[in-house]
């Protein structure tokens, strides 16, 4: 069951959303909001799967505040201007509804969802994690990736043959994707695969040509692992 949350300083918009939600198996509205600080508060403190999410309010656009969100849950944005398209999937949305919104294009969206859960969901533990970055959604080999770099509200991902990839997500989030045994977080900016740390100097990761320096707060694990 996919656990959502809509905010819309409009009623009907939201009176739309819960009629199509109660119509779909697959999802649950858990809470529906009009003002922003409650919806953010909320958000912050509960695990949530989906986010409908207005563009247009009178404080904050929709966009900018799904930006301060400590987690970052699946988004939908909803909006009656379509101008707000290219900015909305630039945060990596799973969609973007026009209003009015339809039942047909809803429930497009709930399968976009539902999709990019399941691929997640299945990614721990495999060979491959699935990433959403750059209007599509990307599976990488684990044996690919070098290291993980934290970038302010986005995370940079650093592959073999000097390639990257950048998406919008947390540090935590990304961890929690990978097979807890082969990475490890050795700094609040950085996660490394174990297997391919080359050598530790003066609390200083080699990992290929990239040096990392090692936290305080994880060196006694990171050494335990080594």
């Amino acid at each position: 069951m996919i656990k959502a949350v809509a905010l819309d300083d409009e009623s009907l918009a939201l009176q739309v959303l819960q009629t199509y939600c109660e119509k779909t198996d697959e999802i649950e509205l858990v809470q529906v909001f009009t003002e922003q600080k409650k919806a953010i508060r909320y958000l912050n403190k509960f695990d949530v799967d989906l986010l409908f999410l207005d563009i247009q309010m009178p404080d904050l656009n929709g966009i900018d505040l799904y930006k301060t969100l400590k987690q970052k849950t699946k988004v939908i944005f909803t909006t009656a201007h379509s101008q707000y398209a290219v900015e909305g999937f630039n945060v990596s949305a799973t969609d973007y509804l026009l209003k009015p919104i339809s039942p047909e294009r809803f429930h497009q969206a709930i399968e976009k969802v539902k999709r990019e859960l399941r691929l997640e969901h299945n990614d721990v533990d495999s060979t491959h994690i699935s990433i959403r970055a750059d209007f599509k959604l990307h599976q990488i080999a684990l044996t690919d990736i070098l290291l993980i770099e934290a970038l302010d509200d986005y995370i940079q991902i650093h592959l073999e043959g000097d390639q990257r990839l950048t998406a919008r997500a947390t540090m935590k989030g990304i961890l929690k994707k990978l097979p807890q045994t082969d990475f490890k977080r050795v700094h609040r900016s950085f996660i490394v695969p174990i297997g391919k740390i080359r050598s530790v100097y003066k609390d200083v990761i080699n990992i290929g040509a990239f040096k990392i320096p090692i936290g305080s707060t994880y060196k006694k694990d990171i050494l335990k692992n080594l």
